[in-house]
């Protein structure tokens, strides 16, 4: 497999079952920032030192890969060999809450909205989390765009309770470094 192929140079892209789009489709534009988003959660993983929030942000990232391949698919035509990697179920959705559970278990309890920032992984999460959300309203221009089909609205839910678990594991990052939350 090429790195360059040359078909992107006059800004068009191809899409999972073949359609050539903009580069700047609302569809890629999804895409994209659940890729970023990937990346910055790839920064975070390698800033940390603690296996627990490590290991969860891997899985997070093998998760994202699946959404990413599902957006890109307008046509839902994921080849059956993909399509079991490739989802997103419940169960995932169940898991991010079980850990927002599980780490907050240990957080003081949040009373005022408080600042992004802390150890320098903390921040990481902070900025993923801000990147996550941003992926979530290029999931919802998507949708209404090209209307309630153009993607598995399980992916939305995954999506957005990521960013809550983002925040909670900044928090807890944070707090297990010993580094103060300003609170605002």
């Amino acid at each position: 497999m090429k790195i360059y192929t040359r078909t992107g140079d006059s800004g068009e892209t191809g899409l999972f079952d073949g359609t050539r789009v903009p580069k700047n489709d609302v569809r890629v534009a999804a895409y994209g920032d659940v890729d970023e988003l990937s990346a910055w959660l790839g920064f975070a993983r390698a800033s940390l030192e603690e296996f627990e929030i490590r290991s969860m942000l891997e899985r997070i990232q093998r998760d994202l890969f699946a959404i990413g391949a599902r957006l890109a698919d307008p046509a839902h035509r994921i080849a059956d060999r993909v399509t079991k990697a490739a989802a997103v179920a419940p169960e995932d959705i169940a898991r991010l809450e079980q850990w927002i559970d599980s780490l907050e278990a240990d957080l003081p309890p949040l009373r005022r909205f408080i600042l992004a920032g802390g150890s320098p992984a903390g921040a990481t999460l902070h900025i993923a989390r801000t990147v996550c959300r941003r992926a979530e309203r290029a999931m919802v221009t998507l949708e209404q765009t090209l209307g309630a089909g153009a993607f598995d609205p399980s992916l939305l839910v995954y999506v957005n309770r990521l960013s809550d678990l983002l925040f909670t594991m900044a928090r807890a990052v944070n707090h297990r470094s010993g580094a103060t939350e300003l609170e605002w």
